[in-house]
């Protein structure tokens, strides 16, 4: 067949085909007695099996090797394909991402466009200067879906700063930062819980709640240490655990002071500490850290908790007890 013949049968043109031969994929087995190229059947089976592979995404240097080379190994191949391709995928998601995030943002020119375009390089940016700057441009330029990924990523305390300030003056981000709440990565779950905690509004608040009951101990905590700053008693039971646990006690023996603002308030806090350690299970540390805590906590209650460990057989106990009896004027 000639050159026309096999282009017209195989769906691959005449200067494809003359490109194949230039290199090397493709050998006519032979010439007419004008000179024209006269391809054999073995010559057609080889292109249809070219373009197999091309459609495998193989590049035509790769389609050689695979063709001619004895050492060839395939397996390999499609390994570096593989590799390949999942680079591609990911490269066209990470585009279509945010090529999404711009059009949410609903840009009114190119000018629009382009200013989110930077922005959203600058958030994946390997300096932590640039991501800082990008979290602190005007929110309607930063699509909040960019700023939540950003902030759950984001392991430099002060780029991790900013983007927290950027979501409080968000809309939307609760909800989304809630999903980072079930992330399989712990340094994930804590920062979605310490950017909960920075947002404004009921949304947020109740998320927070919903929080207490986490398997996590950590976000546990954070939601307990942000919910008691506000004066929300529900966290109380998480921050007497983590005084027992001596995981930021002072922080959570603070907040109980603040919690403890009403007698009624006061005398369930201290009842709760001094429950605690009562208890068999609470060792010497804890006691002493629940002992500490009481220190907090006004009312007659705490001060009947303090008088019954100054007699404690935990000498540090019962020494800290007298000196904070003292410090109350009950000693």
């Amino acid at each position: 067949m000639l050159i026309g013949e096999v282009a017209r049968r195989s769906g691959v043109s005449a200067r494809m085909l003359r490109h194949y031969e230039s290199l090397g994929l493709v050998r006519p087995s032979g010439r007419t007695g004008s000179g024209y190229r006269e391809y054999s059947g073995e010559d057609v089976r080889r292109i249809f099996h070219i373009e197999s592979l091309r459609a495998v995404g193989l590049s035509l240097r790769d389609i050689g090797r695979a063709l001619d080379d004895p050492g060839f190994t395939p397996a390999d191949l499609v390994d570096d394909l593989i590799r390949r391709t999942r680079e591609r995928i990911a490269a066209e998601t990470e585009l279509l991402i945010r090529l999404d995030r711009v059009h949410a943002t609903d840009p009114a020119g190119w000018e629009d466009v382009l200013q989110v375009l930077a922005v959203l390089r600058a958030l994946g940016s390997p300096s932590a200067g640039a991501r800082q700057r990008a979290a602190l441009a005007p929110v309607d330029e930063v699509p909040v879906e960019a700023l939540v990924e950003a902030a759950l990523d984001e392991s430099d305390p002060v780029v991790a700063g900013a983007l927290r300030w950027a979501l409080a003056r968000s809309d939307g981000s609760a909800a989304l930062l809630a999903e980072g709440l079930g992330s399989a990565v712990p340094e994930v779950r804590e920062r979605a819980v310490r950017s909960l905690a920075e947002l404004p509004g009921d949304e947020a608040v109740a998320l927070l709640r919903d929080a207490l009951a986490h398997p996590d101990a950590v976000v546990r905590g954070r939601a307990a240490l942000a919910l008691g700053a506000q004066g929300e008693a529900a966290a109380t039971p998480v921050l007497v655990d983590m005084i027992v646990a001596g995981r930021n006690d002072t922080d959570a023996a603070d907040v109980l002071s603040v919690l403890a603002g009403d007698d009624a308030a006061a005398d369930r806090i201290a009842s709760l500490l001094a429950g605690r350690i009562g208890d068999e299970a609470t060792g010497p540390p804890a006691r002493g850290r629940l002992t500490q805590a009481l220190a907090g906590i006004p009312g007659p209650t705490a001060s009947r908790a303090l008088v019954d460990l100054v007699g404690d057989a935990d000498r540090a106990v019962a020494v800290t007890a007298t000196y904070l009896l003292r410090l109350r004027g009950d000693g």
